[in-house]
């Protein structure tokens, strides 16, 4: 918004709005020269959802009031728009437009201009993030799957090898009482398979 001084004195300004908290106003108050203009920017506060109807009773409210010369944006306080020395330039109504509004150019217009580009023209990458993060999801499942299998296998390995210590503990006791030197075959061959399967362990893991 832009406020122009056409007057032969110093004006001040001050914006006023009906929803502070939900408009940033920069700057709300100044002083304009004779024949000099001041921007004003409105910023809208981020919304956690849209209006119902896109429908919006805010209203800005823009006051002034005449100061000597030399008066700057500092001296400008709010006791100087009281309702007898001020008065009110324009009363503005917000009014919500929609995000993509249409190209004011048409196609083919008279100067060769290309139609604005609008958002929807630009290449969108969400397909591309959903692919990766899809193909993302199914190699973690393939290698947790994996991971658990191995563990399984592990765990029924050790079992095993408990039982087989076990059983090789049993036969070396028997083994000890029938025979006092030697080794019976039947435990030298339990001895092989025992150090075969270690192998076989060592070797997966």
């Amino acid at each position: 918004m832009q406020l122009t001084n056409k007057t032969t004195q110093c004006v001040a300004f001050k914006v006023k709005t009906t929803s502070p908290r939900k408009y940033c106003v920069r700057p709300n108050t100044g002083v304009v020269l004779p024949g000099d203009s001041c921007n004003v920017t409105v910023t809208m506060q981020a919304q956690k959802e849209a209006p119902l109807d896109m429908q919006c009773k805010d209203k800005f409210l823009v006051q002034t009031v005449i100061v000597s010369d030399g008066t700057s944006s500092k001296d400008v306080l709010a006791e100087m728009f009281t309702k007898e020395a001020s008065r009110v330039i324009e009363e503005l109504r917000v009014v919500y437009i929609p995000a993509n509004p249409p190209s004011p150019v048409p196609e083919g217009s008279e100067e060769g201009n290309s139609p604005r580009p609008s958002l929807n023209d630009f290449p969108s990458h969400n397909d591309d993030v959903s692919r990766t993060f899809e193909e993302t999801n199914e190699k973690s499942s393939e290698a947790w799957s994996m991971i658990s299998k191995l563990t399984e296998e592990k765990t029924n390995a050790i079992q095993q090898s408990q039982q087989l210590l076990r059983e090789l503990e049993m036969l070396t006791k028997e083994s000890s009482k029938k025979q006092s030197g030697g080794h019976s075959l039947l435990f030298m061959l339990l001895v092989g398979l025992l150090g075969c399967f270690f192998g076989y362990i060592l070797n997966r893991t």
